[in-house]
């Protein structure tokens, strides 16, 4: 565009001096060796201007004919790089879709065509084909000659940590990882790598300082990175917390600043204020997390509070988180138990019963089968319980990457990644039952990197509880049901009531009779001729 405007530049320039001249007419004499030369102004400037244009076209000429032969090198070579690039791209996307033949061809005719150390995307294509053809040495190979070349060594790096984590070889890719981060904290790959190795052994400080070199350099938004600072802090105050509970706390109330109804953190910060006997602090810590989230540990926490606590203040404290959230599933369930520690047998069953009504769970029918056991001993009730709790879904717990686990911890078990566990219902997390043995955060923590858990395939195991012994019934021989299992509902007899006679004011049983209760008599009942056995 501008060589287009210098050029009718040009051209209006000379009209305009042509026009200039021819309304200035005039006659122009030149002696030159003897000689006469006469013309008018216009034909001189005519000359003039023809002279200049054949010499620029003279100089042209001789000009291509000088450069000719770097000109067709230039040329070859460019034909040259347009089709080494070609054959580049055609290779990179071959080895993208799997097909090495095509990649193998493609890498040998762009080494024929570039040169390889002015173009690194060649080792790249190579090393692809290497391992699209197993030749995986070869391939760490050349990613490590890419780590010399100060241009590719990210990509190189990037290429050693797949392979070692391909090949299972955490701490060496755990160590390409670093090499990257300490270069470049802008990769992500790199530092959030980095980071989840760092948390597994317990280095929280250089953790959170990579975090913040990660968010000076951009690398990770603001609500991401605040979002790791607050596991990270989290976990830094579950290590501390036997060792220096003031530096738990600090770090737990950091972490609840940033999200002031985070479970863990106001967990280990209770925790760490019980410890430092600032008993009505940490309650009051646990008060704010309960009433945003009733969690069973946060009203665990708050129950018992510092040991030494007597029943009754136990029961006072259910019953004040009853009062933050009176419906809710956790606050009944926390009374219930804590009345039951008070033998409060009727507090007890009237809380478990209503918690088994707003969600039925397996904990709250062996809550309801203790309650049984100890204030009637009446074994087919606490029979009928066991049999509820086992069909009923198990207990919401801490999930993350099909492990389950009743502490919360900072990062997955399985694969490592940074804040993984999620409290949820188990048949969400994996589409069955699982069961979980408790696990003791504190040597958890202590023992870090190396904590187990069970599989999801040994959590679906249900531990069923053994009923406690009964006395040997005694069949005669000619019993028409001596060989049929003693099912208790064809045990008794239709007038026979094996149950203790109610009380006035007893509650009425949470969902009916019981399946061994032969309910009311009624006369059609009392019609009917005695067919059964009476064993009792």
């Amino acid at each position: 565009m501008i060589r287009l405007l210098i050029y009718i530049i040009i051209v209006l320039a000379l009209a305009f001096g042509f026009a200039w001249l021819a309304d200035r007419p005039g006659e122009l004499s030149i002696v030159w060796q003897g000689q006469l030369i006469e013309m008018s102004t216009m034909v001189a400037a005519a000359l003039l201007v023809s002279i200049f244009a054949v010499i620029m076209i003279l100089w042209w000429f001789v000009r291509t004919l000088w450069t000719s032969p770097q000109s067709l090198r230039r040329h070859f070579r460019a034909r040259k790089r347009d089709r080494g690039y070609q054959a580049l791209s055609t290779g990179l996307i071959a080895a993208g879709a799997g097909d090495a033949a095509a990649a193998r061809k493609m890498n040998a005719r762009a080494k024929g065509l570039l040169s390889a150390d002015q173009e690194p995307l060649i080792h790249l294509l190579e090393a692809q084909a290497c391992i699209i053809e197993g030749r995986n040495d070869e391939a760490r190979r050349k990613f490590e000659q890419m780590v010399e070349d100060p241009e590719t060594r990210e990509l190189g790096l990037r290429g050693l940590y797949l392979e070692a984590k391909r090949l299972g070889a955490d701490e060496a890719a755990v160590q390409y990882a670093e090499r990257a981060a300490e270069k470049s904290p802008h990769l992500a790959w790199a530092a959030d790598a980095t980071v989840e190795y760092k948390t597994r052994t317990g280095q929280f400080d250089d953790a959170l300082t990579l975090l913040y070199q990660q968010r000076s350099a951009g690398a990770i938004d603001r609500k991401a990175a605040e979002r790791k600072k607050l596991v990270l802090l989290t976990a830094r105050a579950t290590s501390h917390l036997d060792s220096d509970p003031k530096a738990a706390r600090t770090d737990a109330m950091s972490a609840l600043r940033i999200d002031p109804v985070f479970i863990p953190a106001g967990l280990i910060a209770a925790k760490a204020l019980f410890r430092e006997d600032n008993l009505r602090k940490g309650l009051a810590v646990l008060e704010q997390v309960w009433k945003d989230t009733p969690h069973p540990e946060v009203a665990a926490a708050y129950v018992r509070g510092k040991p030494g606590a007597s029943a009754a203040e136990r029961l006072k404290r259910a019953e004040r988180l009853e009062h933050l959230q009176p419906e809710a599933h956790e606050a009944l369930a926390a009374v219930a138990a804590a009345a039951f520690d008070a033998r409060d047998f009727n507090l007890a069953r009237q809380k478990a019963e209503a918690a088994a009504r707003i969600d039925a769970r397996e904990s709250i029918f062996l809550l309801m089968a203790d309650i049984e056991e100890e204030e009637t001993g009446d074994q087919a009730r606490v029979r009928h319980w066991l049999s509820q709790a086992r069909r009923a879904p198990k207990d919401p717990a801490w999930v993350a990457d099909g492990q389950v686990s009743q502490i919360w911890l900072p990062f997955s078990p399985i694969t490592g990644r940074l804040d993984a566990f999620e409290w949820k219902k188990l048949e969400a997390a994996h589409g069955g039952l699982i069961s979980h043995e408790p696990v003791d955060a504190e040597e958890a923590f202590a023992s870090l990197p190396p904590i187990t858990h069970n599989t999801v395939e040994e959590e679906l195991t249900i531990r069923e509880p053994e009923p406690k012994a009964e006395p040997e019934t005694v069949i005669e021989q000619d019993s028409p049901v001596a060989d049929q299992p003693p099912v208790i509902d064809k045990i008794f007899e239709p007038d026979v009531d094996p149950e203790p006679k109610k009380k006035k004011n007893e509650p009425v049983p949470f969902h009916g009779s019981q399946p061994d209760d032969p309910g009311v008599k009624t006369a059609a009942s009392d019609a009917e001729p005695k067919t059964r056995l009476k064993l009792f």
